[in-house]
């Protein structure tokens, strides 16, 4: 997931990273629930951040049930399945009339996945952090998925964290029946500035992959409508991303960084945020004048004020009812050719 998208949260809001990452550090999903009824009973507002649907690959309906359990009173807002995200910004619709009239969204992960895997091969897609059917700590395995169903099912097959299953993947399916020649594509970091997609068959995809050393996260489209990726992409080329390709480090300050950032993300750059000035409100009057002030913004608003007050015509003279007004002189025809 994206720095960015905690551009909303409050400077003093506490962030707790509680994400998974294949073959990486991750924190247990246990951990995660008790973190939220912690701070929930304790009468904070919780915002569980996830990429995606909460509810697909996400383990929200874990989470879900736990506030449930607990009493505590909880909003689903949803999301994007990567499935779906991601296929989309790689040109790829997962429907499509005469080639799919429908979709499945599957695990990559298997029982015969490393058992020591309990997490994910990382994020789906756009981030989205899932889980596959590896066995947990204390529960038993998920039963192996259902090659002949898969293979024979007449729609688009997406799967989650299957990269590196993805040798397993295709040759379950062809030996199940599906056609070696089936279009397959893989969609890594989907919807990110550096997106890419590799394109093969089901034959060819785990060799293809190999070579170009796709990593997680990543999904993976297998059906007919992977062939109309080259067809429909459309976020390659220059003139509508010109910074595609290219990482750009902003060092403002986050709060004034955002705006930068979005722009330069808009035009293809990866931005990494690295903040080396902080600015804070000092103690006492502001003094912008002759004196200090705590940063730039303050001194500006005031200056243009002022610039906008000097510009301002002068209030009209008002004369006490006891003095004497001054005498009006007659108007010159220049004069009241001026008026």
């Amino acid at each position: 997931m994206q720095a960015a998208a905690l551009d909303g949260a409050r400077a003093e809001a506490e962030v707790l990273f509680v994400g998974k990452e294949g073959g990486g550090p991750s924190v247990p999903q246990e951990e995660t629930e008790a973190l939220m009824l912690a701070r929930a009973q304790a009468g904070l507002s919780v915002v569980r951040l996830k990429g995606g649907d909460p509810f697909v690959f996400g383990r929200g309906g874990e989470e879900a049930l736990a506030l449930r359990e607990a009493g505590i009173p909880y909003e689903v807002v949803p999301g994007i399945t990567a499935g779906v995200a991601a296929s989309a910004y790689a040109g790829i619709p997962v429907t499509h009339r005469g080639l799919a009239s429908a979709v499945a969204f599957v695990t990559g992960h298997t029982r015969a996945a490393d058992a020591q895997d309990t997490v994910s091969e990382g994020t789906g897609g756009a981030g989205e952090t899932v889980r596959g059917a590896a066995r947990d700590e204390e529960g038993p395995a998920e039963t192996d998925l259902d090659w002949p169903a898969l293979a024979a099912f007449p729609g688009t097959l997406v799967f989650y964290m299957g990269v590196r299953q993805l040798p397993q993947i295709a040759q379950s399916l062809i030996a199940a029946g599906r056609s070696a020649e089936e279009p397959v594509a893989i969609v890594e970091r989907g919807t990110l500035p550096d997106q890419r997609t590799v394109t093969g068959t089901l034959q060819s995809i785990a060799k293809l992959a190999q070579q170009e050393e796709v990593r997680a996260p990543s999904i993976t489209v297998v059906g007919p409508v992977a062939g109309l990726a080259e067809q429909l992409e459309w976020r390659a080329g220059g003139l509508r991303y010109p910074l595609s390709g290219r990482t750009v480090a902003v060092t403002r300050a986050r709060a004034q960084a955002s705006g930068l950032a979005r722009k330069l993300e808009e035009l293809g750059a990866t931005v990494v945020q690295a903040p080396v000035i902080r600015t804070e409100p000092l103690a006492g009057p502001h003094r912008t004048s002759h004196g200090t002030t705590s940063s730039a913004s303050p001194a500006r608003t005031r200056s243009r004020s002022c610039s906008r007050a000097s510009r301002r015509r002068p209030a009209p003279r008002r004369y006490s009812p006891m003095a004497r007004p001054p005498p009006r002189l007659p108007r010159s025809p220049a004069r009241a050719a001026l008026h």
